[in-house]
């Protein structure tokens, strides 16, 4: 399982509520959570892992084993509270951080991997990477939360994510938009109807 880079489409995509969770899924969550503690991070959302399921799944001490393997399914965020700024960054955005200001407190509802409801009060850095993976689930980055000065100073590395990603095109290891698309178009089959 590969997490994808910016500019990929998928990043871009926003993801569909899921209806039915089975075996394949499970595995893929699975994987997921492998890639995440390989690249270090607390959170990964489907999208980067080029699923268009509204799901993502967070632990906080970034390692197998330590912490809560949480996975949210079709979550939905309400009453945010308090304001707090603090650095970001992106496993699909690799070497870029950037102070983001999201509420401090959030209550989530979403499903358990089990099909249960959750709900739960965050604050502090799980209601932070909550926040996060839920932009990611529509198609939203952290950088684009941030001020002009300082998307204007990530101007360069993006640059050099978009020359990676069409070289990487060309060579046809990233399909086209259309084959994107039917691929997308097809999970969505699967698990969103």
């Amino acid at each position: 399982m590969e997490i994808i880079p910016y500019p990929h489409p998928t990043l871009r995509h926003v993801s569909k509520p899921i209806r039915r969770v089975d075996q394949e899924l499970i595995n893929i969550i699975r994987s997921m959570f492998d890639a995440m503690y390989e690249a270090r991070g607390i959170g990964l959302a489907a999208n980067q892992v080029d699923l268009p399921l509204r799901f993502f799944l967070v632990n906080l001490e970034a390692e197998r084993g330590k912490g809560d393997e949480l996975v949210f399914i079709n979550p939905v965020v309400s009453h945010p509270k308090g304001s707090d700024e603090s650095e970001e960054g992106c496993l699909s955005l690799p070497g870029l951080y950037g102070d983001v200001v999201r509420p401090k407190s959030i209550r989530v509802n979403a499903y358990s991997l089990e099909g249960k409801e959750v709900t739960i009060d965050a604050t502090g850095m799980l209601a932070r990477v909550i926040q996060h993976e839920l932009d990611h689930l529509n198609g939203v980055l952290f950088i684009d939360k941030l001020s002009e000065a300082k998307q204007a100073s990530f101007r360069d590395a993006l640059d050099e994510f978009e020359v990676d990603f069409n070289s990487r095109r060309a060579t046809g290891s990233v399909p086209s938009d259309e084959e994107l698309t039917a691929r997308r178009a097809e999970w969505e089959n699967r698990y969103c109807r």
